[in-house]
C-alpha cells in the first residue's frame, strides 16, 4: 500500500512536470509564431521596427539602414537599386517589409513568386507613419508598444500644429539637391514640413513633386529663408553656393539653415523631432524679419 502511494505520488509529479514542460514548449512556439523574423528593405522601416520593440527580429536590411546604432550590425542584403535574392532565400525570413516606391519592383515580384510573405510600406505623410506603426506592431507581435508609440506620435504632431498654425508665413526655398538645383513641391515628403512650419514655397504648385529649378527662377521669388538639409551619408555633397547671389534677401540677411537631412527625409517617428527643430529655426528667422521691419 505504501509502495503504491509512493508510485502514485511520483506519477502525479511526473505528469505535473510534463504538463509544465509542455506548456512552456507551447508558449515558446506561440511566441516564435507571434514574433516573426523580418527582412526590412528600407532605413525608415528599420527605424519603425526598433521603435515598436521589433528590432531584434530583423535578420536582414539594405544599405543606409544606420539608425539606431544597433541597426548597423544587421546584415545588408542589397540596396534600393538591387536586392540579393540568394541571401533572402538563405535567410528564410517569416516576413519581408518592403518600401513600395523605394525597392526594385522586379526583385519584389520575384520574391512574391518564390512564396515569401511581403508587406508593403508607403508613408506619404505624417499621419501615415502612425498608421504604419500600428500595422507593423500588429504583424510583428508588439501591438501594445505600437499603440503607445503611435498615440504619442499623434499627440506630438497635434501640439506642433497648434503651436504654428497662426504664425505669419515667410517665403522659403527648400534645396533638396544642388547639382542640378532641385527643390520640392506638392506631393513631396518635405512639403508638409514647410506647410506646418508656415513657410510659403513659391514652387509648391509645380506639377512634379521634386522639380529642378534654375537660379533665374529663384531670384524673382524674394526668398527670405533658404533651407539646405545636409546628410552625414553625403559627405561628398556640396550645397549650392548661395553666397554668389547676395541679391537674394535670405543670402543678404544670412538666413540659411542646414537641418539634418536623414531625420527629415526618413518617414519615421524621428521626423517629428526634425519637424519641431525646423519650425523652431524658422521661427528665429521670422522673429529676425519682424524685428528688421519694425
Amino acid at each position: 500500500m505504501k509502495l503504491a502511494y509512493i508510485l502514485l505520488t511520483l506519477l502525479l509529479v511526473a505528469n505535473s512536470t510534463y504538463a509544465e514542460l509542455a506548456k512552456d514548449t507551447q508558449t515558446k512556439v506561440n511566441k516564435k509564431q507571434s514574433k516573426p523574423t523580418i527582412i526590412a528593405l528600407a532605413p525608415h522601416i528599420v527605424e519603425m521596427l526598433y521603435d515598436i520593440g521589433a528590432g531584434e527580429q530583423i535578420i536582414g536590411t539594405t544599405s543606409f539602414a544606420d539608425y539606431p546604432e544597433a541597426a548597423k550590425k544587421i546584415p545588408q542584403i542589397g540596396s534600393y537599386v538591387r536586392l540579393q535574392i540568394e541571401r533572402v532565400i538563405e535567410l528564410q525570413p517569416d516576413l519581408i517589409i518592403a518600401w513600395k516606391s523605394g525597392n526594385p519592383s522586379d526583385d519584389l515580384a520575384r520574391l512574391e513568386q518564390l512564396g515569401f510573405n511581403i508587406v508593403y510600406s508607403q508613408p506619404n505623410n505624417f499621419e501615415d507613419i502612425a498608421t504604419e506603426v500600428r500595422h507593423f506592431a500588429r504583424i510583428t507581435g508588439h501591438t501594445a508598444q505600437g499603440e503607445k508609440v503611435a498615440q504619442a506620435f499623434e499627440q506630438t504632431l497635434a501640439n506642433i500644429k497648434a503651436t504654428y498654425q497662426n504664425k505669419t508665413a515667410i517665403v522659403g526655398f527648400y534645396e533638396l539637391w544642388s547639382r542640378p538645383l532641385t527643390t520640392v513641391a506638392k506631393g513631396s515628403w518635405p512639403q508638409q514640413f514647410l506647410t506646418l512650419c508656415k513657410v510659403k514655397n513659391p514652387f509648391e504648385q509645380v506639377v512634379t513633386p521634386y522639380p529642378q529649378i534654375s537660379i533665374e527662377k529663384v531670384l524673382p521669388a524674394s526668398i527670405q529663408l533658404i533651407i539646405q538639409p545636409l546628410s552625414v551619408n553625403q559627405t561628398e555633397r556640396e550645397g549650392f553656393n548661395w553666397q554668389d547671389w547676395p541679391i537674394i534677401p535670405a543670402v543678404a540677411n544670412k538666413q540659411i539653415i542646414q537641418p539634418d537631412a536623414d531625420a527629415m527625409h526618413r518617414m519615421t517617428i524621428r521626423s517629428l523631432t526634425a519637424l519641431k527643430d525646423l519650425c523652431a529655426k524658422i521661427d528665429q528667422t521670422r522673429a529676425f524679419l519682424q524685428q528688421k521691419h519694425s
